[in-house]
């Protein structure tokens, strides 16, 4: 049977496009019914070859297109419904059954429909989505190489000249003291030949006199004469000077470059899904879950935390894990029962913690400059610094750590991304080479959190500010509290984020919570709940926002969006 009667379509002519076709004109190529066959053979120009449909050759110098599927077939019928063209076999599998098909040459129209269709998408969208790709590389390419790496070879110049400057100091010492010791040496030389030199006037002065005497016949002289060849034979005391010697240390290479600085590694990463589509409007979707008009109080757990409560993670949703201004990291279930505790390896208030995706708990320690890991209740350090101290610390949704650290001198503060506890990204300067994050001497609370498009979230309690940047580390934007004359000063004392990628952050001192959108626009708050000192946050899988209160002890469980879809 025919693959045209098993698809079960019915082919037209190609001159009236009313009636089906029954012959087919092998040299031109075009399919006729009975009536057009007669016109069609008109043309005496042409040695026309009409033979029935069923019976008609393929015509080689016809540029059928080869079959994706079955790549020794051509294709001669177009699939409407799929957009592609298919050959015998691909009709004979019955998966373009009842499909509209025609001829790839009888109906160009529609195919050129196709091609206008793609050559709009190509011109109006996927063209340019790729130039602003290359225009925002190009624009980070010269950032980087006119600004941040101008910017480090400034700051190795200036380490240099620090210590080309501390090393002329030393030459210059080192000469200084030769000077005085040359001096010295010099001086009792000098002091040595004067006496040998006035005694040596005085020799000379003996055998002038005694050379007279003999020459002379007065008795007088030759009786008061009195020999000093004793005192000549007593030569005079040698000084022995035992002179300096400079012994330069051998220089260590690798302590050398250690001293000197290093460079944090570069580091590249591909993101699959960091570039989007252009799309010819920008359409803006309302959240899932509607915020609440007034959030509700669920239940509140009594942590008994007699020493400030400051920090509160889930491990599930009937879970929480605690820790205050003492050495034990605490597990309690809703109904406030202490089910853990668990005291830190070095017996130091812990900074921060977080729970993995894997359900370990982990916890940083600023005084002995560490980040560890609690497994089957045995704590393990999977990370040390040296000059810095990391301080807030977060679990990403693809494992890794984020953590917050401050150089010794308070001067400096940064984000660095781990892979397997191995540092992978530094996140320090803007693209005009400014700090990202302040650094006011004051204290270290830069909480930090990501949020589900990959933006890394710090709350940047000495700027009063909520700084954001992509996961590249690009500054997205900054969030300084919404305007107001009946509050304070917006001090953010801890952050998270939920499933519609909304930014919630405690605001201290205003014993309140504000809700931004993933681009920083203010939202709402949560005022109400008796919420006081609000010091640290947390979301569980259905949504619900966990609050540690810094001085009652309490952690609040609040409802704040809708579970209506």
């Amino acid at each position: 049977m025919d693959p045209l009667d098993r698809a079960q379509v019915l082919l037209i002519c190609d001159l009236c496009k009313r009636a089906a076709l029954q012959s087919h004109c092998e040299l031109c190529q075009i399919n006729l019914c009975k009536a057009c066959v007669g016109e069609h053979l008109s043309d005496s120009s042409k040695r026309h070859n009409v033979v029935p449909y069923k019976h008609r050759t393929s015509n080689p110098n016809v540029n059928y297109p080869i079959c994706s599927k079955h790549i020794q077939k051509h294709c001669e019928l177009y699939c409407e419904k799929c957009e592609i063209c298919v050959c015998s076999t691909c009709l004979s599998s019955d998966e373009h059954k009842g499909h509209n098909l025609t001829n790839v040459y009888q109906n160009p129209t529609f195919i050129k429909e196709i091609l206008n269709k793609d050559l709009k998408e190509l011109e109006k969208r996927i063209l340019p989505t790729y130039e602003e790709i290359a225009s925002d590389l190009n624009t980070e390419k010269v950032n980087l190489v006119e600004k941040h790496y101008e910017k480090l070879i400034t700051e190795v110049n200036n380490k240099g000249a620090d210590w080309h400057r501390e090393i002329d100091n030393i030459v210059n010492q080192k000469k200084s003291e030769i000077d005085e010791m040359k001096s010295k040496h010099l001086a009792v030389l000098n002091k040595e030949e004067n006496e040998i030199k006035q005694i040596t006037l005085d020799l000379k002065q003996s055998i002038h006199d005694m050379k007279k005497i003999l020459d002379s016949d007065n008795i007088s002289l030759t009786s008061a004469y009195k020999s000093r060849n004793a005192e000549f034979r007593s030569l005079p005391p040698k000084v022995n000077v035992s002179l300096p010697s400079f012994c330069p240390h051998p220089v260590n290479t690798y302590q050398f470059h250690q001293m000197f600085g290093s460079l944090s590694a570069l580091s590249i990463t591909i993101d699959e899904d960091s570039y989007t589509m252009k799309t010819p409007e920008a359409v803006s979707c309302p959240p899932v879950k509607p915020l609440l008009d007034v959030p509700k109080l669920i239940i509140t757990v009594e942590t008994g935390c007699q020493y400030l409560l400051r920090r509160v993670a889930c491990l599930s949703d009937e879970k929480i894990w605690t820790c205050g201004n003492e050495k034990n990291l605490k597990l309690y279930n809703l109904q406030s029962t202490l089910l853990k505790s668990i005291q830190t390896k070095s017996g130091n208030i812990p900074g921060d913690i977080t729970v993995t995706k894997s359900g370990d708990l982990v916890y940083t320690d600023p005084d002995t400059r560490t980040v560890n890991i609690v497994k089957n209740d045995q704590i393990q350090e999977v990370i040390r610094l040296q000059g810095w101290k990391p301080h807030y610390v977060c679990s990403t949704s693809s494992g890794d750590l984020l953590v917050t650290m401050v150089s010794d001198d308070d001067k400096q503060a940064k984000v660095v991304r781990y892979i397997d506890f191995k540092q992978k990204q530094t996140i320090q300067y803007d693209s005009e080479g400014y700090p990202l994050y302040s650094s006011f001497y004051i204290n270290t609370n830069k909480y930090i959190t990501e949020n589900r498009n990959l933006d890394i979230c710090v709350a940047d309690c000495e700027a009063h500010a909520v700084v954001v940047v992509n996961q590249a580390g690009n500054l997205r934007f900054r969030y300084t509290g919404r305007p107001s004359n009946t509050r304070g000063t917006f001090n953010p004392y801890s952050i998270t984020t939920d499933s519609q990628s909304q930014i919630l952050t405690a605001d201290f001192s205003n014993h309140s919570i504000h809700i931004l959108d993933q681009d920083g626009h203010f939202l709402s708050y949560i005022d109400n709940c008796d919420i006081e000192l609000p010091y640290g946050l947390c979301i569980d899988t259905s949504d619900n926002l966990f609050v540690a209160e810094y001085d009652s002890g309490y952690v609040k469980k609040i409802k704040y969006m809708s579970t209506m879809f």
